[in-house]
């Protein structure tokens, strides 16, 4: 079996791709890096030079060849990577009529938790979408704690509007239920540190990305200073940068997004270094539900699963695969169809116009970018 065509599709807001074998085998794959969606469908076209003629399921080796055979890497790189990984894994589930799970080691759990995010623009309506989404079966929420146009007021209104809700928003749910921050890397360390520390009495499962991630030092620093475990990573792009954020033991929660950080291939591996640091994995997941699905596979081989997003979809964006996963009072439900289990409509994918994404400024009061 070899390799005889790889077609990146630019649709939605997605960058999906399929690899085309020349024994009729076609692999379904995705692309994380979403602000550059165009810079590596470009990359994902060159490295198609290296791939066509080659077969399909020596997967390892490729994955070797392209990322030591210069050194260069990067998101963009990474990226193009690891959606032609999570497409050669569902070439291989197909040629041998098994799902990817079982070719990844098999099953640890049956159905796969994910979380619901809590929105609104008040206190009120942050209470009430949390108990909507608990009345809809999640024991897991997450939050982003900010009203709009938070940047531009004090640190000292922002942590103290945090606060309260907070606070809203656990009671209105009661201490049964899963709920993390994700900070969305606002705040600076200072201000991390002290926001921690008046959130301590609301059971807080964890405290997402804090602070922008190109300082580990300045991660580290934070997770002495607080009471909250910290969940990062979700920008990280290789083994090297989670094995380091291992290592220091920032944080108890790492987020790997298997369309970013080097597909199955690499991310399994990622997995097992957290595994043996008691470190949970918490996947970053957004995307099509092409991404739906593969994550899907990954967080049922791992015995050190958290929870990923819910990711829901539109119905157009729903029509983008034949058989999207279905979550069912709180779990994604997995499937056993061979390869990742769903294929992509081209068709659909045609008559869906692609959107860029746009690169805005976010602005401080005083005129200065935010974080």
């Amino acid at each position: 079996m070899k390799i005889s065509k790889i077609k990146p599709i630019l649709t939605d807001r997605y960058l999906l791709i399929r690899v085309y074998t020349d024994v009729g085998i076609t692999g379904n794959g995705e692309a994380g890096c979403w602000a550059h969606h165009s810079m590596v469908a470009e990359a994902i076209r060159e490295f198609s030079n290296y791939f066509i003629g080659k077969d399909p399921r020596s997967i390892e080796h490729h994955h070797q060849v392209l990322t030591r055979q210069t050194h260069f890497m990067g998101a963009v790189i990474s990226s193009a990577l690891s959606a032609i990984d999570i497409a050669l894994w569902d070439i291989l589930g197909k040629s041998v009529n098994l799902p990817v799970y079982q070719l990844l080691g098999g099953k640890c759990r049956e159905k796969v938790r994910v979380f619901n995010n809590v929105t609104g623009d008040t206190y009120e309506d942050r209470a009430a979408s949390a108990k909507k989404a608990v009345a809809n079966g999640f024991t897991s929420l997450r939050m982003t704690p900010f009203f709009p146009g938070f940047e531009k007021k004090s640190s000292t209104d922002v942590i103290t509007t945090t606060v309260e809700m907070v606070a809203r928003v656990r009671e209105s749910v009661g201490n049964s239920i899963d709920l993390g921050l994700e900070i969305h890397r606002n705040l600076k360390p200072d201000e991390a540190i002290t926001l921690a520390q008046e959130l301590r009495p609301f059971k807080l499962k964890y405290y997402e990305d804090p602070l922008a991630p190109e300082c580990n030092d300045a991660l580290e620093y934070i997770a002495q200073h607080i009471n909250i475990p910290m969940a990062v990573g979700e920008r990280s792009y290789n083994i090297f940068q989670f094995k380091e954020l291992v290592d220091k033991k920032i944080a108890a929660f790492i987020r790997p997004d298997i369309s970013l950080a080097g597909g199955f291939t690499e991310v399994k591996k990622v997995a097992g270094i957290a595994e043996s640091a008691f470190i949970q994995v918490f996947p970053h997941l957004m995307g099509s539900p092409v991404n739906n699905a593969a994550f899907t596979h990954f967080a049922a081989v791992i015995p050190n699963y958290y929870v990923m997003e819910v990711n829901t979809h539109t119905d157009n964006q729903l029509a983008l695969v034949d058989s999207p996963y279905q979550v069912i009072d709180g779990y994604r439900q997995l499937s056993d169809r061979p390869g990742i289990g769903v294929e992509i409509d081209e068709e659909q994918c045609e008559k869906t116009p692609f959107v860029s994404h746009q690169i805005t400024d976010n602005i401080h009061a005083d005129g200065s970018v935010t974080l």
